[in-house]
């Protein structure tokens, strides 16, 4: 069963991902000293690398590779994030167990969460090398192919006076996505759980008929036939709570691109911000300057209850402040002139990374969904087969 679906294009042509074949092969856990000299455990990822166009010409060139811890993943997607502010960035995979049914394991060392987390980083890295922009990062080219790479991390905080309808509203869209996502993770952990006590409950009558038909001479024959089907159909559980666990993770993956959205207004609002704030000092040197040129006061400073009680300055000082705002101003509007066009440019490569955000997000949902109800039918009409089988052996008896 495969967790993930090969990352796709859509209407771009997936740059990276036509140039280089891109897999996280296997994990490993070892065991090592953190930065304060503590003793820890943990996994690395193998990346592996290998270009298209060999292997297309009939060669079969040696993988590069290279060992990856989960951080080192969070600081390139932290990275692509500061860098590419307009575009909707695949998320990673979960760092801790969440969302799970309470008889999965939720330690981050379970090889069964491992190997979840191994796919979903191969996933991330396929996503990004099939984005139209992302894909042509240097970093990242450096991420899958240098073992030496560094990457930085930043952030801000900020309050803007106007912010953009169009981005507040998609901060909700956001918000609403990762709720309705979470809520359904919720409920499908709930579902799991009963599914696993029906499951159960067909076992424990497996073993009675089992056990019944020892003791019956007439009917063992037909008791052993019913038990034989009530244990295959429960032995088939696990197989099929891992299946929904894969369904699972590929609706946590939208749960986590949330973040990409709100991320991404975040960065609005910090372009916003910096707008405001050169309009405003703009608008400040502009009423400093007619206050110097006209004499008057218009609003209480300290500059201005100075002037009242040392005096007005000389024309000669005054001229040369006059000069001095003249070109503070010019270089201000020149200022709010490239914030502008970089707010007008950012909203512009945003809604375009939205659209094929909201394109990429609805088919791989109905995708999923289609496939998970597909699964639910199979698994319901599996029960109903083996209950007739049942039914059959206690009416031969």
């Amino acid at each position: 069963m495969v967790l993930y679906r090969k990352a796709k294009c859509f209407g771009q042509k997936c740059y990276l991902l036509k140039k280089m074949e891109i897999s996280v092969a296997e994990a490993e856990k070892r065991t090592g000293k953190n930065a304060v000299n503590m003793q820890e455990t943990y996994t690395v990822y193998l990346i592996e690398t290998r270009p298209v166009d060999a292997a297309s010409e009939g060669t079969n060139p040696a993988l590069d590779s290279l060992w990856r811890r989960y951080s080192e993943f969070e600081l390139l997607r932290n990275y692509l994030l500061v860098t590419y502010p307009f575009a909707v960035v695949p998320p990673l995979p979960e760092k801790r167990a969440e969302f799970v049914w309470h008889k999965l394991s939720a330690d981050n060392m379970d090889p069964d969460f491992v190997e979840r987390r191994r796919v979903g980083l191969e996933n991330f890295l396929l996503r990004v090398a099939s984005h139209p922009v992302l894909s042509s990062d240097k970093i990242f080219y450096l991420f899958l192919t240098e073992a030496d790479s560094r990457l930085k991390a930043l952030n801000a905080t900020f309050r803007v006076k106007n912010p953009d309808k169009r981005f507040a509203e998609m901060k909700h869209y956001g918000d609403e996505l990762q709720s309705v996502i979470s809520q359904l993770l919720r409920v499908r952990a709930r579902a799991a759980d009963r599914l696993y006590g029906v499951y159960k409950v067909h076992g424990n009558y497996g073993r009675v008929f089992s056990e019944w038909s020892a003791i019956e001479k007439e009917m063992g024959d037909g008791l052993q036939s019913a038990g034989h089907h009530m244990d295959a159909y429960a032995a088939s559980v696990d197989d099929i709570l891992e299946e929904e666990e894969h369904y699972a993770d590929q609706l946590k993956e939208y749960l986590f691109y949330a973040d990409a959205l709100r991320y991404m207004c975040r960065k609005h609002e910090l372009t916003q911000y910096e707008l405001e704030m050169a309009v405003q000092d703009l608008t400040s040197k502009k009423q400093q300057q007619e206050e110097l040129a006209t004499g008057t006061i218009r609003t209480f400073s300290l500059k201005g209850m100075t002037s009242k009680l040392f005096g007005q300055e000389t024309p000669e000082q005054r001229e040369a402040k006059l000069k001095m705002l003249e070109t503070q101003i010019e270089e201000g509007e020149e200022q709010v002139k490239e914030r502008n066009a970089e707010c007008d440019e950012f909203v512009k490569s945003a809604w375009v990374d939205i659209e094929r955000f909201k394109e990429q997000k609805d088919h791989d949902l109905r995708e999923s969904l289609i496939s998970y109800a597909i699964m639910q039918i199979s698994m319901c009409k599996k029960g109903i087969q083996v209950w007739n089988n049942a039914k059959e052996c206690f009416n031969k008896m």
